[in-house]
Parts: C-alpha cells; structure tokens; sequence
C-alpha cells in the first residue's frame, strides 16, 4: 500500500516511514508463525479435574450463594478450547495486582466476542466474596469469575509457588470427547531471566497504543485508582 505523504514531510522523514512499515509486516508475519507453531504443538497431557469456587457471572449475582464447579464443566461443548486468566490476588498478594486488573478490564469488554469462539474464565487464590467484592469495583459484569478454593490449580500450572507468591498466566485447554481435559499451552509474563514483563503483552490494547507514541510506555504502570 502507498503511503500519504503529507505536506511538509521531508525525504529523510518519509523513507524512515518506510523502512518502519516494512519492519512491522516482518513482525506481523512473524507473530503469524509463531501462531500456527502453537497451533500445530502435540496433544497435551491429560490434567486434575479441578474444582473450583465459581463468583458471579454478572453484578446482579454478586451476592448469589457460591458454588462448586469443576474444571471439566467449564467447557459448554466438547470441540471448545478453554481460557483461563490466573489473576495475581489472593494469599500473598493481599491486593490485586493493577497489572492483570488492567488486562481483565479489557477481557470484560471483548468476552462476549470470545465466547462465540471459547469458553474463558478467570480464576485466582482469593476468597469469593473478595474476588466479587473487585469485579464489582471494576464493573466487570461478563466474566466467570472463580476462587481456586483449596485446589492446586495455580501452584500446578505455575501460577503460585509454594509460598503463596502469585503470578499472572494464561492457560489453555481442551477437553476430549470421552470428557478427558488436557492441557494445551500457557504463557507468563517472565519469558526468561532478562524478560520479566512482556510475556503477555499481546493481551492488552493499552501497552500498543503507547508503542505507537514518540515516548512509548516508557516505565508507566497501571493502578488501582488514578
């Protein structure tokens, strides 16, 4: 596609343009790759069928009595994947994380848009009524929201040491026709000793958005409460 060019631009200004766009369609086809390679990983293990403590699906059931669900009954058909956000709040983190708080804004606005392709779930340490008690603060009305309660849900996918420190991940699953659940994929912000927050970027608009600024993001970080 022919660039614009827009009174005032110089020659300098204009090649450097181009040599950018070329930069980001070698990334857009390399992200492309690294997709089908994810897509294209052996069947997983098989996994605990873990149970949960399931929150409100909405702010109307905020007070509704909590609830066991196991992680096999997440699934509303058996040829859907499902995704779980491991949201960093509960037992040593006392408050929760800005940082997943902020991607979890987003997936409250996209998930009815996800739901027509996977189920999704978020699941942390915390307590039900403290997990509801934030998702309201939030107004976050169209997620599952679910307490790992007692299970080792977090600790086996790597999302919680033996401590009680939280992480955030995201996992995949899948689930078989005979109702086996299996493992698919994960992914963490530390990609690697020198990389210890840009694992999931790719899940939140925010980070992108400052990308495309002269500062970028720079070492802003999100909270609570502005």
């Amino acid at each position: 596609m022919r660039q614009t060019r827009l009174a005032g631009e110089s020659a300098e200004y204009l090649a450097a343009r181009e040599e950018l766009r070329l930069a980001e369609i070698d990334l857009m086809r390399h992200r492309e790759e690294v997709a089908a390679q994810r897509r294209a990983l052996p069947q997983g293990p098989p996994v605990d069928d873990y149970v949960f403590l399931e929150g409100p699906a909405d702010l109307e059931t905020g007070d509704a009595p909590v609830r066991e669900v196991s992680l096999r009954e997440l699934f509303t058909a058996p040829d859907r994947p499902l995704i779980v956000y491991h949201l960093m709040y509960g037992k040593l983190q006392t408050d929760p994380c800005p940082m997943c708080t902020l991607w979890i804004d987003g997936f409250n606005g996209i998930a009815h848009h996800v739901a027509r392709n996977a189920d999704f779930a978020v699941a942390a340490a915390a307590d039900p009524p403290a997990l509801r008690r934030h998702a309201r603060n939030r107004g976050w009305h169209r997620l599952r929201l679910l307490s790992c309660g007692d299970s080792t849900f977090k600790y086996d996918l790597g999302s919680e040491d033996k401590d009680g420190e939280q992480d955030s991940t995201i996992s995949v699953f899948t689930r078989d026709g005979d109702g086996v659940v299996r493992y698919f994929y994960s992914t963490h912000p530390r990609m690697a000793d020198d990389i210890a927050q840009r694992g999931i970027d790719l899940l939140a608009p925010v980070w992108h958005l400052l990308d495309l600024t002269p500062h970028g993001r720079g070492d802003w970080f999100p909270s609570l409460d502005y």
